[in-house]
């Protein structure tokens, strides 16, 4: 039992010895071999859709025109060196050095990626990375991010500096977060600072300012903001407020536009305006129907009395009937129309009758005699024209 014991980690530290010095040996062989490395080629990879570092700007840097490198051996590079240079370019983020066995030498360079466009009060323009850090503007790329100008204090000294104010600090937050939701990236389009130094942003529709104050619980603000974007704009129209206040965290307040409810008021005013004009102008141009002069006109025309001399006072005892007022009918020639056969006749007038006054027993009885003296007549006439007819017939029988 007791020789296994000793013998056991012998064989186990004799194992990592051999291990060991076989490592050095493989690493001893590769620094020779990589030592006799010719650098054959430099391939430079920049990834990202930013174009701030210029492929001529790495290329100076890596002296690749000149051909300085190539053909060197890789011990006598300086890799290390190579990637202090990258790194100091203030649009570069990240870069990397290194050699393959196959004498290509690799260089990674990353961007920085700006998220916001500051333009203080002093004039000074400069972009603000995803990681808070300000940079300066670039001459061969122009970067499509939110704008924030107005009343910021913030300087810049032209170099890759970290944020200093809380108010700068603050928009930073706030484009952040604009970033980050595809809602808001899409309507706000710019970040204003006004004269008390509070945030407000302004939208792609509507001509309304929001107002958000500093970056304290932007997610329950923004969700605050959104809900009065589905709920209350729909219903009275996207330009019925001029300001939208959300840097409360319970409620949303709106600021109607005042200009916009003037000119709704001057408009139904002038509506109305005109429909009273034109229901004034209706009733003055109201057209009375005419009488059609084609047709026939009737007239009533009395009879002239006619002088009765003075014999007549002594027939008044004898009855004599009433005769009704004649109606004459006048009839005026219609001109023919050529292309039209219509007949149109005027409306026709009342007929004025004559009323009679009452006759009495006498006269009735008068006019009934004498009716039945005109009815015997023609009878008597009759009677002497069969006897005339028949004398001849006689003459003949004798």
């Amino acid at each position: 039992m007791f020789k296994k014991r000793i013998w056991k980690p012998l064989l186990i530290g004799l194992g990592w010895t051999l291990s060991l010095a076989g490592l050095v040996v493989l690493m001893s062989f590769i620094s020779v071999k990589k030592g006799e490395v010719v650098c054959k080629s430099i391939k430079v990879y920049m990834p990202g859709s930013h174009y701030f570092i210029d492929r001529q700007e790495v290329d100076k840097i890596l002296q690749i025109e000149s051909h300085t490198l190539i053909g060197r051996r890789m011990d006598g590079i300086d890799l290390h060196a190579l990637e202090n240079k990258l790194k100091k370019n203030p649009f570069a983020e990240f870069a990397k050095v290194y050699a393959d066995m196959d004498g290509v030498m690799q260089v990674e360079v990353s961007q920085r990626q700006p998220i916001l466009r500051v333009m203080n009060r002093f004039e000074q323009d400069f972009y603000v990375d995803q990681h808070g850090l300000k940079m300066p503007l670039s001459p061969n790329f122009t970067a499509k991010v939110i704008v924030a100008n107005g009343f910021i204090d913030e300087l810049f000294a032209n170099k890759v500096d970290s944020l200093h104010t809380v108010l700068a600090k603050d928009i930073f937050k706030t484009a952040d977060f604009i970033r980050n939701d595809s809602l808001w990236d899409a309507q706000i389009a710019q970040i204003y600072i006004n004269k008390e130094h509070e945030i407000e942003l302004i939208p792609r529709v509507g001509n309304q300012r929001i107002l958000l104050g500093n970056a304290d619980s932007l997610d329950l603000r923004f969700g605050n903001l959104k809900a009065f974007y589905k709920k209350a704009l729909p219903m009275v129209g996207w330009d019925a407020y001029k300001v939208i206040n959300a840097k409360y965290n319970n409620q949303v307040i709106g600021v109607k536009n005042q200009t916009l409810v003037d000119s709704l008021n001057a408009l139904k005013a002038q509506r109305k305006r005109a429909e009273e004009d034109s229901l004034r102008a209706a009733r003055m141009n109201v057209v009375k129907p005419m009488p059609d002069n084609d047709g026939p006109v009737l007239r009533d025309t009395p009879e002239p009395v006619k002088e009765k001399p003075a014999e007549a006072d002594e027939a008044k005892s004898e009855p004599v009937a009433a005769k009704p007022v004649e109606h004459k009918v006048e009839h005026k020639k219609a001109t023919p129309k050529p292309a039209e056969h219509k007949v149109v006749s005027a409306p026709a007038t009342k007929k004025k009758t004559a009323v009679a006054k009452p006759a009495s027993a006498e006269d009735v009885i008068a006019g009934y005699v004498s009716s039945k003296k005109a009815a015997n007549k023609p009878a008597e006439k009759k009677k002497e024209e069969k006897k005339g007819t028949a004398k001849p017939a006689d003459k003949k029988k004798k």
